[in-house]
C-alpha cells in the first residue's frame, strides 16, 4: 500500500521529547522521525494491549527465527539463535561493551565527531577515552568523511582494548566501503582490539546501498565482534525500547551477559511485539521511506548549496541525519545557539559529538518535506539577516 510521508500526527502534548525540549521552536535535532510507525505494527500493537496482561516477557522465538533469516538473507551472515542477546536499548550496549572489556582505566577507542554516547560511555565504565578523527574534505559545498588509518593507529596504545565502531556513521552520514572495512579490521586485529559495531542505522541505506556488517569480513574479526543492531531507528520506534547484540565468540558473549547481570533489564513485552511485526510486516513500508528520506535529503543539500553563504553539508549516505560546517558563516554564537534564538530552528550542537565537532550543527531531516523546507527557510532568513 502507498503510505503518505507528506503528513503527520501533532506530535505536541504526547511526551515527545523531540517536540517538548525546546518549547515552540521547530524541532530537527533528535534522531527520532516524524513519521507514523508502519501499519502492521500500529495494528500488532493494538492487539497486544486488547489482549490487557502485561506480565514478564520473553522474546518470541519467531522473532529471534526472524532475526537469523534476516542476516542470512542481506548480508549471506549465518547467525544462530544462541549468538543473539536482546537489550532494551542500544546506549545500554555500548556501555556493556564498555563494562565488559579491560578493566577501569583501560582506554577505549572512538573515531569523531561521532554520536554523545560513544563518548559517555567509556566514562561511565570508568575507561579513558581515546580519540581519532575522521578525514574531512569539502569540495563545492559538499562535506565528505573518509577513515584515517594513519591517525587510528596512531591513538593506539598498550592500553587500548576497546574500539567501538559506528556503521553507518552517525552524524556524517558515511557508508564505510569495502576496502576502509578490511582496514579497520586488520588494525583491530593486528592491535588485539575488541570492536563494539554500532549498525543501527544498517537499514536506512540511502541510493540503494548495502550494508556490510563488520562481523562479516571474515572469521578472526568476527570473533572480535560485538555487534548493536535494532528495529528502533529504521521503523521509528525508539520510545518502545528494543535492540540486539549479535556476539558470535561464545566467550565475549558470556563476559558480555556478565556485565549486564542485575542492571540491565529486559526488552518489554510491547517492544517484543513491535520488532516482531516490523521486521516481519515492515518492509514495504521500509522501501517508500527510503525513497522519500533520498528525496528529502537531495530537497536539503539542493537548499543549502549555493544558497547558505559559508555554510557546507554533508551528502548522507544512510541516515536522515545531515551535518553542517557553520564555521565559516560568519556566525559569531555557537550556531545550535543561534539557529534556536534567531530561526526557532532546533538542531544538535555539533560540538557535544566530540573532536572534530565545534562549529558544526546536525540536522534530522525525517520528517514531512514541508516541515523541513519551512525549517531550511527559516535557517536560510537568520543567516541573510546577521
Amino acid at each position: 500500500m502507498p503510505y503518505n510521508f507528506d503528513q503527520s500526527p501533532c506530535r505536541q502534548g504526547t511526551d515527545s521529547l523531540k517536540w517538548q525540549r525546546y518549547g515552540t521552536a521547530l524541532p530537527l535535532w533528535v534522531a527520532d522521525m516524524d513519521f507514523p510507525a508502519p501499519e502492521p505494527v500500529i495494528a500488532a500493537l493494538g492487539d497486544r494491549v486488547a489482549h490487557g496482561v502485561f506480565g514478564y516477557g520473553a522474546p518470541p522465538t519467531a522473532l529471534t527465527e526472524t532475526l537469523c533469516a534476516r542476516m542470512a538473507d542481506r548480508y549471506q551472515w549465518t547467525v544462530t539463535p544462541d549468538q543473539i542477546v536482546y537489550l532494551p536499548g542500544l546506549v545500554c550496549g555500548l556501555n556493556v561493551a564498555c563494562r565488559a572489556i579491560g578493566e577501569p582505566g583501560d582506554e577505549v577507542l572512538v573515531q569523531t565527531p561521532v554520536y554523545p554516547p560513544f563518548l559517555n560511555a567509556p566514562v561511565n565504565q570508568e575507561r579513558r577515552l581515546v580519540t581519532a578523527e575522521l578525514t574531512a574534505t569539502s569540495h563545492d559545498g559538499q562535506l565528505y568523511y573518509t577513515f584515517d588509518d594513519g591517525g587510528f593507529a596512531a591513538a593506539i596504545s598498550a592500553k587500548t582494548r576497546l574500539f567501538i565502531l559506528c556503521h553507518p556513521h552517525n552524524p556524517v552520514g558515511r557508508v564505510f566501503n569495502l576496502a576502509e572495512l578490511n582496514c579497520l579490521a586488520n588494525l583491530c586485529e593486528r592491535y588485539d582490539l575488541t570492536v563494539c559495531s554500532d549498525e543501527i542505522h544498517c537499514d536506512l541505506m540511502l541510493d540503494g546501498r548495502r550494508h556490510t556488517p563488520l562481523a562479516t569480513l571474515g572469521p578472526e574479526i568476527a570473533r572480535r565482534c560485538i555487534t548493536l543492531m535494532a528495529p528502533s531507528k529504521t521503523f521509528n520506534i525508539p520510545g518502545l525500547g528494543a535492540s540486539f547484540a549479535i556476539i558470535q565468540n561464545p566467550e565475549l558473549k558470556r563476559r558480555f551477559k556478565q556485565a549486564l547481570q542485575g542492571i540491565i533489564p529486559d526488552v518489554n513485552v510491547l517492544g517484543l511485539t513491535a520488532a516482531l511485526a516490523a521486521y516481519q510486516h515492515g518492509g514495504d513500508w521500509l522501501r517508500e521511506l527510503l525513497a522519500y528520506l533520498a528525496a528529502n535529503r537531495d530537497y536539503l543539500v539542493g537548499a543549502v548549496l549555493g544558497h547558505w553563504p559559508g555554510v557546507r553539508v554533508t551528502v548522507p549516505e544512510a541516515t536522515y541525519l545531515a551535518w553542517l560546517d557553520c564555521r565559516d558563516a560568519d556566525i559569531s554564537d555557537n550556531p545550535q545557539r543561534f539557529f534556536l534564538e534567531q530561526a526557532g530552528v532546533a538542531l544538535n550542537d555539533g560540538a557535544t559529538f566530540g573532536p572534530g565537532g565545534a562549529g558544526f550543527v546536525r540536522l534530522n531531516f525525517g520528517c514531512p518535506r514541508a516541515r523541513l523546507a519551512e525549517g531550511l527557510e527559516r535557517m536560510q532568513t537568520a543567516l541573510l539577516k546577521r
